[in-house]
């Protein structure tokens, strides 16, 4: 799956790079450079996403129906 997200970059106070994604709350990265700091934080916004479509996954019923959309 394929989107664009935010990336809110700034520097950390004891060096490198942090960011947070305001669209996916909880998503952050660090690293030493803004290239890293990006790296990091798209790595967090998957795993977050993958939880989240496993976590409600689990609990649909074996008949529901599933389609793919596209927004934006």
């Amino acid at each position: 799956m394929k989107a664009e997200f935010t990336a809110i970059i700034e520097p950390a106070p004891e060096g490198g790079f942090w960011a947070i994604c305001p669209e996916v709350p909880g998503a952050n990265g660090q690293g030493e450079t803004i290239e890293e700091t990006k790296n990091s934080l798209r790595q967090a916004i998957e795993l977050i996403m993958e939880d989240r479509r496993a976590d409600i996954l689990r609990g649909l019923p074996e008949d529901a129906i599933q389609e793919k959309v596209l927004a934006g």
